[in-house]
């Protein structure tokens, strides 16, 4: 089994030294680099090309967001999962739309933190009602929907659409499965189908990509 190879990065030395303890303990988890700056993070994505990057939003300098914006566009695919000091809800739409696949705050539990590498790592990485309306709104108040702005080549079929207006709902593969009377593989399937279709690496892009094209809403 492959180790899912991971890159702290975090300005405070203490909390390096404690989540790479975490991620150690993992049974599919590796660290594999520190960065105290999300420059430092950038590069060490560029030479390591790791699976997932842990990255505190709030560095001097070069911050969080702009280093997950930077590493979603020159390695996208390294998973980021931004790891954060503020839960609310606007400051986590705002991780997510700097190109992070998932989110933790950071009174998070060491199991719950090796649980959540492996679900964004795995493209599972799970949203919450509270936040996919966030992210929306989010969205809408930077961008605005553009209708029509999906190509014939990137229509959804009926299934996805409903996949879609159901994840936008906050739920999660096992929930879509269960409203729309499929099995979990098949919605997985479908998932997989749509980022290919919509050329994004996550549930959190296709979420976005929605939201700005106005085929959900709140």
């Amino acid at each position: 089994m492959n180790l899912i190879r991971v890159v702290i990065a975090d300005d405070e030395e203490l909390m390096r030294h404690a989540l790479r303890i975490f991620v150690d303990s993992g049974e599919r988890t590796t660290v594999v680099g520190e960065a105290s700056t999300g420059h430092d993070a950038i590069v060490l994505c560029r030479e390591l090309r790791p699976d997932v990057v842990l990255m505190d939003m709030q560095m001097p300098g070069l911050d969080g967001f702009q280093a997950t914006s930077e590493i979603s566009m020159i390695c996208p695919e390294v998973k980021v999962l931004a790891v954060t000091t503020f839960s609310s809800q606007g400051y986590v739409a705002a991780a997510l739309r700097a190109g992070a696949a998932g989110y933790l705050v950071k009174d998070t539990s060491p199991e719950l933190l090796v649980r959540s590498i492996i679900d964004v790592h795995e493209g599972r990485a799970p949203l919450s009602p509270q936040i996919a309306r966030s992210l929306i709104l989010s969205v809408r108040h930077n961008e605005g929907p553009v209708p029509g702005g999906i190509s014939p080549e990137e229509e959804l079929t009926p299934r996805e659409k409903s996949i879609v207006k159901l994840l936008a709902k906050g739920m999660s593969n096992a929930e879509i499965a269960t409203a729309l009377h499929l099995s979990e593989a098949t919605v997985k399937a479908n998932f997989g189908r749509l980022m290919t279709k919509w050329d994004v690496r996550d549930r959190v892009q296709v979420l976005i990509r929605a939201a700005k094209s106005g085929l959900v809403s709140l």
